[in-house]
């Protein structure tokens, strides 16, 4: 990742199925995720998940593309970026405002993301649903901050 991206929203869900809400600040806890968000307490579809990402271009290309318009938080991940390449962190540590983390796998849509938004969302966001990351050094995260490569 060249430069460095920003934390666009932060979206947390206090429990699996439930509306993730808007955020200003979440604490990140290494290797147990955001505090007040469903994986914090192993509650979500995909638990172990300390945090998700996806970028802010991706849910732009997809409206334009496909037409979807997902609301804010409705793709189900924690972080929303802009110009942050999160494909490209898979094996890498980055900083998330004060946070350090390392990218695990892509966070590939499913239809479980489909059910709770709309018919095209799954095949719109394929390898570009975003990132999953597991948390090694804890720090608070602020809508506003910086994400760059370490």
């Amino acid at each position: 990742m060249n430069g460095t991206g920003e934390i666009e929203a932060i979206h947390v869900a206090d429990e699996a199925e439930t509306e993730p809400e808007g955020v200003a600040e979440v604490e990140a806890v290494a290797g147990r995720g955001l505090r007040g968000d469903r994986y914090f307490s192993d509650d979500g579809t995909f638990s172990g998940d300390d945090i998700t990402l996806i970028e802010a271009e991706a849910l732009d290309a997809i409206e334009e593309e496909a037409g979807i318009a997902l609301e804010p938080g409705a793709h189900r991940r924690n972080v929303t970026t802009r110009n942050a390449a999160l494909n490209h962190l898979v094996g890498e540590r980055f900083r998330v405002g004060e946070a350090v983390c390392e990218g695990v796998e892509l966070c590939e849509p499913c239809s479980h993301l489909e059910s709770l938004t709309e018919k095209g969302t799954l095949s719109a966001l394929v390898h570009r649903g975003g990132l999953r990351a597991s948390i090694v050094e804890s720090g608070e995260i602020h809508v506003g901050d910086g994400i760059e490569q370490l």
